[in-house]
């Protein structure tokens, strides 16, 4: 539909602007190029395909830069369309292969055939147009003669008339040849917008002023631009008069977009996306991106707009210390935005973490393999390099760097370098990765920090036994404080989602002075032992040290109870080998029926999972909380009986709340389902 004369003199100013835009006439696309070339259009549109880049048989015509105009396309006198010329500059790239006879014998080959270089070339180039909602390609034929052919020099343009867009709409132009011998060409034109349409800002809110008459119908509607793939509508309305419309500054991100048009058939629809450089757009973008671990070895950025960035893995050792990049061996990957990416990985660990760089500036780190794998351990990392003649040295990963080992260095890891070798030797190391280059791999060290406490009591009962023992004493005491309370988690394992959700609760309270025991993290022993022997050995121990069971109870988990409650017995054949919170029941129940559970079990559910009320009453003779609305009760509960009431039971509450967040999102809403909340402007998620 043209555009009213007095809606282009809005949008590209009164005259002589206006009236000094070349005029088209008539409907139809043409193209024109410089003297001395023949250019024709096809005439119809074609798929756009770039295809991959493949080598030049010899001199070919590649384009070199593009240059846009804007012009008016007229039906009438006074009813324009604005559009955009283009023009492709192109220039002669390659050269011809030496005959083999030349190179043989160093001169000319057979005059009598008639040298390729002598003849025209040909090219088909494609100009690609993208302007939400619509893209087209078209396709532009042009010959150069063989006199204008020389090497690495510009042979003239073609121009295209033309491509006709809304105002205030951003079109994006690629250019390259059919087939493609090298990258293609981009450029990107912003058309001017209506001027009333604006966006002013107000303190933390941002307005959208529509200064719009008051019988006017328009319809507003948010997207996020998508460089690839269609954009993703946020909201939409139709609206009457002049509007002020309020977005909050956290739902601003950089590809943010808002179009206006009039409710009239056919109306041109106006453009605008004013966050592109907005420095809080950008923050929000990075604060709602996030990492996610599909298998042991795929995962993908989540994120509402392309962003360039790279990722690579890095090795968290305990102790607080920067992660470090594991580059080299490993190198830097692209990311793209909701694309799968895979690292080459053997074997998961938890220790094993991914950094996003966008602008050489960490953005996002995340150890993604701690979830099911536990928190961190303190193991050392081994990088193995290898050369030529089955040469290969080894290093371990310090924060002051990779140590040699075998090494005189007074590290941690060169003193037991030596131990460290014979554990890689005999099996005791986790391989992670291997190629023709390297390897790495994971060693406990644990056990060699246990042998330095020994001999540091020796030389202590040498010195002075009486003093020894007063100080191994306050030792055990101190070491039994820092190490926490016993706290052993049994649980229904309804389905993976829920499991995960487990291992997610398990790591965060790993974190406070707690030593966690699950069955998610014991699948070895519990298997080898079965799960009856598992769990009496489990729980004979936490309650010899003082600690507590947890039972967090599901609808699986209540169903099972029941079923006890009621016959005594579980159904033959109705669990799986790792299924320790059914093997549980048969000494979980006569401690509860004995009264001896108060004070060394404790209940828990999930909110929006279970209600503390549908908890059989049996259980109920112990504290049941909900999490996470609970979790400062829960944290207390699960301290030394005798401990005093830290002051950091709020701030230790929110912590575990901030690590366990995520998992309840993703079990609660699964990927691929909007969230409730995450609509953008007023009425979010209603549209018209």
């Amino acid at each position: 539909m043209p555009v009213p004369w007095f809606l282009l003199s809005l949008a590209l100013g009164r005259s002589p602007v206006v009236l000094s835009l070349e005029r088209l006439v008539g409907p139809q696309d043409a193209t024109h190029c410089s003297p001395g070339l023949s250019c024709h259009l096809w005439d119809s549109d074609i798929l756009c395909l770039p295809g991959d880049i493949v080598p030049a048989p010899g001199p070919v015509l590649a384009p070199t830069h593009l240059q846009t105009e804007l012009v008016l396309r007229c039906q009438k006198e006074t009813d324009c369309d604005l559009c955009l010329r283009v023009a492709v500059h192109l220039a002669v790239h390659g050269h011809w292969e030496e005959p083999e006879d030349e190179k043989k014998f160093g001169g000319a080959a057979d005059s009598g055939v008639e040298e390729p270089r002598n003849a025209s070339l040909q090219a088909q180039v494609v100009l690609s147009f993208q302007a939400y909602p619509t893209a087209r390609c078209v396709l532009l034929e042009v010959q150069v003669p063989a006199a204008l052919v020389q090497f690495g020099q510009s042979v003239g343009s073609v121009v295209y008339d033309c491509f006709e867009a809304a105002l205030g709409s951003e079109v994006r132009i690629w250019s390259y040849t059919q087939p493609r011998y090298e990258k293609e060409l981009n450029h990107t034109q912003q058309l001017p917008a209506l001027p009333w349409l604006n966006v002013s800002a107000d303190g933390d809110n941002v307005h959208l002023v529509l200064n719009v008459s008051e019988e006017q119908h328009f319809g507003l509607s948010l997207y996020w631009n998508q460089v690839q793939g269609p954009p993703k509508p946020r909201w939409h309305k139709n609206l009457t008069g002049p509007q002020i419309i309020t977005l909050n500054h956290t739902d601003l991100v950089p590809c943010l977009c808002i179009q206006v048009w009039p409710l009239e058939p056919d109306s041109v629809r106006t453009n605008i996306c004013p966050f592109r450089e907005d420095p809080r757009a950008h923050r929000n973008l990075w604060q709602a991106a996030r990492l996610r671990l599909l298998t042991l070895q795929s995962w993908l950025l989540d994120a509402p707009c392309s962003l360039p960035a790279e990722a690579a893995l890095c090795w968290r050792a305990l102790g607080g210390d920067p992660c470090q990049p594991l580059v080299p061996p490993l190198s830097w990957e692209n990311v793209t935005v909701d694309k799968v990416l895979e690292f080459p990985l053997l074997k998961g660990h938890p220790n094993l973490c991914v950094q996003v760089n966008s602008s050489e500036k960490l953005q996002l780190q995340e150890c993604l393999w701690a979830d099911s794998l536990g928190p961190l351990k303190d193991d050392v990392l081994l990088l193995e390099t290898r050369g030529p003649q089955d040469n290969r040295s080894l290093c371990a990963l310090e924060p002051s760097g990779c140590t040699s080992l075998p090494s005189r260095a007074s590290t941690r890891a060169a003193r037991l370098g030596e131990y460290l070798l014979q554990d890689l030797q005999s099996g005791q190391c986790l391989q992670l990765w291997d190629d023709d280059l390297g390897a790495l791999w994971a060693c406990p060290m644990d056990k060699y920090i246990h042998k330095r406490w020994a001999l540091v009591w020796l030389a202590c009962l040498l010195f002075a036994a009486a003093l020894s023992l007063i100080l191994l004493l306050k030792k055990d005491h101190a070491k039994a404080a820092a190490r926490g309370r016993a706290a052993l988690l049994l649980y229904s394992a309804d389905d993976s989602g829920f499991e995960r959700l487990v291992g997610a609760l398990a790591s965060a309270l790993c974190q406070l002075p707690l030593r966690v025991a699950v069955d998610l993290w014991s699948r070895r022993e519990l298997s080898a032992q079965g799960p009856v022997a598992w769990f009496h050995a489990q729980r004979r121990q936490t309650l010899q040290e003082g600690g507590v069971v947890v039972l967090l109870f599901s609808p699986g988990a209540v169903a099972l109870c029941s079923e006890w409650l009621q016959d005594g017995v579980s159904g033959p054949g109705a669990h799986g080998p790792h299924d320790a919170f059914r093997a549980s029941l048969s000494c979980v129940l006569p401690d509860f029926l004995q009264g001896r559970a108060p004070g060394s079990y404790v209940g828990a559910c999930f909110d929006r999972l279970l209600h503390p009320d549908a908890v059989p009453a049996l259980f109920r003779t112990v504290p049941v909380f909900t999490l996470p609305s609970q979790l400062p009760d829960f944290l207390g509960a699960l301290q030394q009986p005798r401990a005093p009431r830290s002051g950091r039971l709020q701030e230790r509450a929110e912590q575990v709340s901030r690590a366990l967040q995520p998992a309840l999102d993703c079990y609660f809403h699964p990927p691929g389902t909007p969230a409730p909340g995450r609509g953008v402007g007023p009425g979010a998620g209603d549209g018209t």
